[in-house]
């Protein structure tokens, strides 16, 4: 099975979370150089102008995203979702209350439960992403807001070189601080692999949301993606 594809069995993606939880936190923060902490207070600023009540946040893994947004909206109700039990225990021991195990695919909620559905890194690695796109779409209310923030490939003088490090370097950091080099050796190709820009918000519109919209962060290197449920 190629890297790619086991990042997206469901399975593997799971084992893989779960083998480095205890120092997933510290792995991120150091291979992206402290970028990710500025990249989930943009996604977290967005969010706290459209007022949600009640937030879901997909594939939470340690809770960061969810718990930047309950900091500037403390009033809200964030539930955390994810389908690794060791990174929920992350996101419960920093302060994540509201947390389920789950497949985002197939959500254990009604339909228009949340008034903002978010999911930073995490719909990159789901089996399906228009089904995700889909069930994400199921559980909003009307008129209420999706925001995606995942990796992206940026352009220009900029991409040869993030390409070395994606390839070259960043798999062997990624060993020595969590042990695990196979849990990072499929991120470059995932990366590669996923739908940006203009493919990204098609698919987004495609699957039940409306006035998709791109926004590149770090030269590309992230992306935000929004829309709305009309």
């Amino acid at each position: 099975m190629s890297s790619v594809a086991k990042s997206r069995d469901p399975r593997a993606v799971q084992a893989m979370f779960d083998g480095i939880a205890s120092r997933y936190d510290l792995a991120n923060h150091l291979l992206s150089g402290g970028i990710d902490y500025w990249w989930r207070h943009r996604a977290a600023t967005i969010v706290e102008k459209w007022q949600p009540v009640r937030i879901l946040d997909l594939a939470t893994g340690s809770g960061d995203l969810a718990l930047a947004i309950k900091r500037r909206l403390p009033q809200a109700h964030v539930t955390g979702v994810d389908f690794s039990p060791e990174m929920l225990a992350n996101a419960r021991r920093k302060g994540l209350e509201d947390t389920i195990v789950a497949d985002a695919l197939q959500l254990p909620f009604a339909d228009g439960s949340f008034d903002c559905v978010t999911v930073a890194f995490g719909l990159r690695n789901m089996a399906d992403w228009g089904a995700a796109v889909r069930e994400m779409a199921r559980v909003l209310t009307r008129e209420s807001h999706l925001l995606i923030l995942d990796f992206s490939m940026p352009g220009g003088a900029l991409q040869p070189a993030y390409r070395f490090y994606l390839h070259r370097c960043l798999p062997t950091l990624a060993a020595l601080v969590t042990r695990r080099r196979d849990a990072y050796e499929y991120l470059g190709a995932s990366i590669e692999k996923f739908p940006a820009g203009a493919a990204m918000t098609s698919l987004i519109e495609a699957n039940g949301l409306a006035s998709a919209t791109a926004t590149r962060l770090t030269g590309g290197i992230a992306t935000i993606y929004l829309a709305q449920k009309l």
